[in-house]
């Protein structure tokens, strides 16, 4: 990626879509469940301000974020957790105060990174570009069990271009953290973005073949709808089994949504 200038835009604008959804929501408002098991909406928003301060490190002082990786790799099962609950701990107003300042400082660091410099991570080191991308499918991804949370329907946009670029990369990912081999072939992956545009990856004589809008494809890979629920396609079994297991964010598989569909599943 040549000109990562436009992700670091694409992620500012992301976050602030996010902060206008929660902005002026009132006590009781923060301490509504969101579909993730046991978080509030203070919790969805602790988690990014918590992971915004590891991304800043990483891209500022590597000492210092190598020691949570430490703590990371002590408590593997319950480190983002304790950060998300550390956070929703906090009084409202100084939650959201240091999302914002978290994520503005992280957003300085990234335009200023050199270019080609990259930095460590929970899994292998990234890019300004590549941590800015990942940023912001967390921040999507999140910022929609807020908006479920909240019975409100977002209005997707082209951002998702960068959700649907992990979530295709990680396709080899998704096969490996299962136990399964990854698929030798590409697949070809056709996608309709919020503007009508069509979104394509992989040979286009490919028989393993993905196709639906993007809007979707994100939910999927990002799990935060049940696949049944969705109006993603594959061809061919390969392609089938990846969207049972697909996921973009790393580490363990997650447990995923139920479907909401009747009769879905069964």
């Amino acid at each position: 990626m040549s000109d990562p200038t436009h992700v670091f835009d694409d992620l500012r604008e992301e976050s602030e879509e996010l902060d206008r959804l929660v902005a002026e929501l009132s006590p009781e408002g923060w301490a509504i469940a969101t579909p993730a098991a046991r978080w509030t909406v203070a919790h969805q928003i602790a988690h990014l301000a918590w992971t915004d301060h590891s991304a800043l490190l990483a891209v500022t002082d590597e000492d210092a974020f190598g020691a949570l990786v430490e703590k990371a790799l002590a408590a593997p099962e319950s480190f983002v957790d304790q950060g998300a609950e550390e956070g929703a701990a906090k009084p409202p107003a100084q939650l959201l105060a240091d999302w914002r300042a978290g994520r503005t400082a992280l957003l300085a660091a990234l335009y200023a990174a050199p270019a080609k410099t990259r930095f460590p991570w929970y899994g292998p080191p990234m890019s300004a570009a590549s941590m800015a991308t990942g940023r912001l499918m967390e921040t999507w991804a999140h910022g929609q069990d807020v908006a479920d949370a909240m019975d409100v329907v977002r209005t997707p946009t082209d951002r998702l271009r960068h959700v649907v670029r992990i979530g295709v990369r990680a396709r080899d990912f998704a096969f490996g953290v299962h136990g399964l081999t990854p698929p030798s072939e590409e697949f070809r992956v056709e996608l309709v973005a919020p503007s009508g545009e069509l979104w394509t990856y992989g040979p286009d004589a490919s028989p393993q073949r993905v196709t639906g809008p993007a809007l979707d494809f994100c939910l999927l890979v990002t799990q935060r709808a049940h696949r049944a629920d969705l109006a993603v396609e594959a061809v061919g079994p390969d392609a089938d089994r990846w969207l049972d297991i697909a996921q973009a964010f790393a580490g363990p598989p997650g447990p995923g949504r139920q479907p909401k569909s009747k009769g879905a599943g069964q």
